[in-house]
């Protein structure tokens, strides 16, 4: 069965994340659940966000790990996210920020075929 994935990147984005990585080393992504800047992912350096049950593992996108809150996955388990960047500065913690532009998450609901399934999801301690 072939595994379909839950989170992909554009290729712009992944030119923003290239030039973030060269920057600040490793990096992983969190879509934050609100707060300062509504429901966005957010681009730390590895580790320096702290992962945690309350965490579900969602899969990677260009190398980065890319995990979103428990709660928040229950309502959007079923779409399909796809991480893209846009120009303006965004109020959040994000790496990105002081370049311009941020992170925003586009989402569509899962249409799968007979032959494919989701990826599967683990918890972010177990990662």
């Amino acid at each position: 069965m072939k595994e379909v994935a839950r989170v992909h990147v554009t290729d712009e984005a992944k030119k923003v994340i290239n030039e973030l990585r060269a920057k600040h080393g490793e990096l992983m992504f969190h879509q934050s659940g609100g707060c300062c800047d509504g429901s966005s992912p957010m681009c730390y350096a590895k580790g320096e966000f702290i992962v945690g049950r309350a965490d579900v593992w969602l899969g990677e996108i260009d190398g980065c790990d890319f995990y979103i809150a428990k709660d928040q996955f229950e309502t959007w388990q079923h779409t399909e996210l796809t991480i893209d960047v846009t120009e303006g500065r965004g109020a959040s913690f994000s790496l990105e920020i002081p370049m311009g532009v941020r992170f925003v998450t586009k989402s569509k609901m899962f249409c799968l075929k007979d032959d494919e399934k989701l990826v599967e999801t683990k918890r972010g301690d177990k990662m």
